[in-house]
């Protein structure tokens, strides 16, 4: 009894971000309201901006939380944080974690490995197993800043492993249910549509590997597209009858937050910004410029601004680079399809592609890249190197989430455990060295930039005039891991014949 008292002590007094009062706003919105005033709640300025399936869900989740505490239901309870109600928040998402371990679980199953005994830990399905339910991103994001990534990228996963498994029917539902929880999905829905209506709906190729347009099964195509659209009417219909599909788009797709993040994350907008700052002051000093607007892309605010010396960006720029950038991965697995691997190696690129180019991008994306690499890293030799270094990269990134100095041992820990596990279990596994030179070099950059960020730069005088110097740097410096990660995994699925050497 003491012990479980000491856990329930220890988990309702960690760290949690301002995304644990977005989701207890939610859960109130959907007890308390009908469903009609849902997506014209404003009393807090976390509106609700998922799609309508998660608004049930979090319905769900709601008649769960009365029994810890109902004051956390009322909407006018702004920062409502009880013991009880953080309690009940943390268990939600360990809850729901369920999702994730099955879909672990599936996608081990479905990895290819070489005939013969091997040491059980330094099998492929082991070692993939550990990389998922270890993972770094997760573990910090989930359960110490609080979000319900696990249980989103579970149901992802889980539809990998139909595709990985050839039950293409379950894949594209499970798509289909992940897309109308969270809409960031849409930026993978390229490879879903194209890999199942060239694979699957197609069922036979030219000579020359071309599509037989003549092979078209229309059975396969209404089975997909039935799918499709009766999971979006479950989720849409209602506020459609209603009226209201005007009201709930305005909500899912704002563009009035910014090109960027209050963290930068590491892309390319990252890496034009500082540019674009660099130009400024050059241009200033060098007497090139005047009367420039004064920046605010670097004072830590989510809000629009305007570039100084750069053509600012707008939303649909952002759209065009990233529409651009996934046609060609796409193209590849329409003209040279190369299964549900070749799909899920696509799947990834679009992945990075949105988070590389996207409107107002948040640093915790880069798992929707991390994850499902984690399937490719433990089949082939060059996806294992991609991986640690977009791993390795991407999970620094995320160390501001967690700023303060309590957290800090945690995430070190942590980060470092996950870190040393991926590189000796991936060079068990490929029997050798996975990374050049000069990657190593950059990935030991990494614990350079933490300790001038974190040790020295805070005993400079520039401190407290430049704060968020020390985000820059760091968003400026995975951006550069991130972008190098990305043109080798593009480059990868590109080339014709040259397939990456598996197990």
């Amino acid at each position: 009894k003491n012990s479980f008292g000491l856990c329930c002590h220890e988990i309702t007094h960690i760290f949690h971000s301002t995304d644990f009062e977005v989701h207890r706003n939610w859960l109130a919105i959907t007890h308390s309201l009908p469903v009609s005033k849902w997506y014209h709640e404003s009393t807090s300025e976390w509106t609700l901006d998922y799609p309508p399936l998660f608004a049930w869900f979090e319905y769900g989740l709601s008649h769960v939380a009365q029994h810890f505490d109902k004051k956390m239901l009322v909407v006018q309870n702004l920062g409502y944080a009880s013991p009880a109600t953080v309690l009940f928040q943390r268990l939600s998402v360990i809850a729901t974690d369920v999702v994730f371990i099955y879909a672990v679980r599936e996608c081990c199953r479905s990895v290819r490995e070489e005939k013969g005994s091997k040491d059980l830990l330094v099998r492929p399905y082991f070692i993939l197993a550990a990389l998922l339910l270890w993972n770094y991103g997760l573990l910090i994001v989930d359960h110490i800043h609080f979000q319900y990534n696990g249980f989103l990228c579970g149901i992802l996963l889980l539809s990998v492993a139909r595709h990985l498994q050839g039950r293409h029917l379950e894949g594209a539902f499970l798509f289909a249910v992940l897309l109308n929880l969270k809409h960031i999905y849409l930026y993978i829905a390229p490879a879903y549509g194209i890999f199942l209506l060239r694979s699957y709906c197609f069922t036979k190729d030219n000579t020359d590997g071309s599509v037989r347009w003549s092979s078209l099964s229309l059975v396969r195509l209404i089975a997909l597209g039935s799918i499709v659209i009766s999971v979006c009417a479950l989720s849409f219909g209602p506020f459609i009858a209603m009226g209201q599909l005007p009201q709930v788009l305005s909500r899912l797709f704002p563009f009035k937050r910014g090109l960027c993040h209050a963290y930068w994350a590491p892309n390319i907008w990252a890496l034009y910004n500082v540019v674009d700052k660099a130009l400024s002051v050059l241009g200033l000093r060098l007497k090139l410029l005047a009367n420039l607007p004064k920046a605010s892309m670097t004072g830590g605010l989510v809000q629009e601004f305007q570039h100084s010396v750069l053509p600012s960006v707008s939303p649909s720029a952002t759209l065009i680079c990233t529409l651009v950038s996934i046609l060609p991965a796409v193209l590849s697995i329409w003209r040279c399809p190369r299964g549900a691997r070749g799909f899920l190696r696509c799947l990834v690129v679009c992945a990075l592609c949105s988070f590389m180019f996207g409107w107002h991008v948040h640093e915790k994306a880069i798992l929707m890249a991390i994850l499902p690499l984690s399937v490719l890293a433990v089949e082939s030799r060059e996806d294992a190197g991609i991986f640690l270094m977009l791993a390795t990269t991407g999970h620094y990134s995320l160390f501001p989430l967690l700023f303060t100095a309590t957290e800090m041992p945690t995430k070190v820990l942590l980060i470092l455990l996950f870190t040393l596990y991926s590189f000796t279990s991936l060079k068990k596994l490929f029997r050798g060295f996975l990374l050049n030179t000069l990657e190593v070099t950059y990935l030991l950059g990494l614990i350079a930039v933490e300790i001038i960020c974190e040790v020295v730069y805070p005993l400079l005088p520039w401190k407290q005039t430049l704060p968020f110097v020390t985000l820059l740097a760091k968003s400026v410096y995975c951006s550069l891991g991130v972008s190098y990660s990305f043109i080798r995994l593009y480059l990868s699925i590109l080339r014709p014949t040259d397939k990456p050497k598996e197990l």
